[in-house]
C-alpha cells in the first residue's frame, strides 16, 4: 500500500527524528526508568503531540494512515515514547470528539503544544479486559460530580496534567459508565508508585486513586451511560496505533539483526551467508511487512468511514505477536551478544511483549475477530 508524497515525507522526517533524537538515549532511559522529556518537547515541535486534534485548536488532525505511519516511526526509535504519544492522543481525541466547546478551548490548544500531557484511565485492579465491571463511581452533587475509585496501569499517569476517566454514575448499573475529564492537580487525586516493569521502562505506569475528586458538570464528556461506547470507538483507532508501533519495533529489531548478520563472522564468513540465518531474516521481514499491511489496511478503512473494528483487531493481534517473534529472533541472530545490554535487541524483546497486552490483549482481539466471523 503506497503512501502519498506527503505521507512519505512525514515518514522520513519522523524516522530521522527517531534516529537522531530518540534512539541515542534509548538505553539510558530504559536503565534508569525515566522518560525523555526533551524528546517529548521535540515531538511537540514537530506538531506530533497534536496529531489527533482538529486544526481549529492548532492541531495536526492527521488521517488514520498518517497516524499509523507516525506511530510506526516513533516506535522505531522508542516504544516507550510512542506509547506515551499514543495515550496522549487518545486523550485529545476524547476531548475533541466528546467535550463541549468550552472544554475544547480550555485544554486542546495547550495539549497540542505538549503540555498538559494526557492520560486515559479506563482499567482498574479488578476490571481490565472487562471494563464494564469497573467500580469507580461519579456521583452527581449539585453542579458537580464527585469521583471515587482506583484506576490501574495508567500510562503517563505520573506526567499527566489531564486525565480522561471512566466511572459509573450509578454504582449498581454497569451500563452507567460515563467519561469525565479530571485535571491532574484536582484535590483528592493521588498518583501511585511507578510500576517496575519487564519492558517499556522509560514510560511511567501508575495507579490513580480518586478520593472525593470534584469536577464541574461541564467536565462530563459523554452523556451518562455512553462512556464505554465512546471508549470503544476511540480504542479502534488506538489499536491501529498500537499495531503500527509493534511494526516499528519489529522493523528496528530486523534492521539490527541484518546489520549484525553482515558484520559478525564465524567459520571465516559473515553469519548472514548461512542459509539458516538468511531464512530467519526472511521470516522476520515477512512477518513485519504482513503486520504493516494489515495495519495500513485498517487505517485506510477508518479513513474511508468503514466499520474497521475487525480490521483493527486483526492488525493489533497479528502485528503485536509478530513483534514478539521478530524481536526474539533478533536476539537469536545476535547469539550470546543479543542476551546482553551491549545491543538494543534485548530491550526490543522485553518491550515487545506489552504490545500483546495493552489496549486489548491478543485474546480479546481474537474474540472481536471471531465475533465478526460468526
Amino acid at each position: 500500500m503506497d503512501l502519498s508524497a506527503t505521507q512519505a515525507a512525514i515518514r522520513d522526517t519522523v524516522r530521522e527524528f527517531a534516529l537522531a533524537e530518540v534512539r541515542p538515549t534509548l538505553r539510558e532511559h530504559d536503565r534508569e526508568g525515566t522518560f525523555p522529556e526533551d524528546v517529548w518537547d521535540g515531538l511537540a515541535d514537530l506538531d506530533l503531540t497534536g496529531l489527533t486534534t482538529p486544526e481549529t485548536y492548532g492541531g495536526f488532525d492527521a488521517d488514520r494512515l498518517t497516524y499509523a505511519v507516525v506511530n510506526e516511526e516513533v516506535a522505531y526509535g522508542s516504544l516507550a515514547v510512542a506509547t506515551a504519544l499514543s495515550v496522549h492522543c487518545l486523550a485529545t481525541s476524547c476531548l475533541a470528539e466528546f467535550g463541549d466547546e468550552s472544554v475544547r478551548e480550555q485544554f486542546l490548544p495547550e495539549m497540542v503544544e505538549g503540555r498538559p500531557v494526557g492520560a486515559f484511565a479506563l482499567s482498574e485492579p479488578e476490571a481490565g479486559s472487562n471494563p464494564a465491571e469497573m467500580s469507580t463511581v461519579a456521583r452527581s452533587d449539585g453542579d458537580e460530580y464527585v469521583i471515587d475509585g482506583t484506576k490501574q496501569w495508567i500510562t503517563n499517569g505520573a506526567r499527566a496534567g489531564v486525565v480522561v476517566v471512566f466511572a459509573r454514575t450509578d454504582p449498581d448499573d454497569p451500563e452507567s459508565v460515563t467519561q469525565f475529564l479530571v485535571p491532574a492537580d484536582a484535590d483528592g487525586l493521588t498518583v501511585g508508585e511507578k510500576e517496575d516493569k519487564l519492558g517499556l521502562r522509560a514510560s511511567d505506569t501508575v495507579s490513580l486513586t480518586f478520593d472525593g475528586v470534584r469536577v464541574p458538570d461541564r467536565y462530563r464528556l459523554t452523556e451518562e451511560g455512553r462512556g464505554l461506547a465512546a471508549a470503544f470507538s476511540i480504542l479502534t483507532g488506538g489499536r491501529v496505533g498500537i499495531a503500527a508501533q509493534a511494526v516499528g519495533l519489529a522493523q528496528a529489531a530486523l534492521d539490527e539483526a541484518l546489520a549484525y548478520a553482515g558484520e559478525r563472522e564465524q567459520f571465516d564468513q559473515p553469519i548472514g551467508e548461512f542459509q539458516s540465518v538468511r531464512h530467519t531474516l526472511a521470516e522476520m521481514h515477512t512477518q513485519t511487512q504482513a503486520g504493516r499491511l494489515l495495519t495500513r489496511d485498517a487505517a485506510r478503512r477508518m479513513d474511508a468511514g468503514e466499520d474497521a473494528r475487525t480490521a483493527a483487531s486483526m492488525a493489533k493481534y497479528f502485528a503485536s505477536e509478530a513483534a514478539v517473534d521478530v524481536t526474539g529472533q533478533a536476539v537469536q541472530v545476535h547469539g550470546g551478544a543479543g542476551y546482553t545490554t551491549d545491543h538494543p535487541v534485548e530491550q526490543f524483546y522485553r518491550d515487545a511483549k506489552v504490545t500483546t497486552i495493552y489496549e486489548g490483549t491478543t485474546q480479546i482481539q481474537k474474540d472481536v475477530v471471531a465475533r465478526a466471523l460468526f
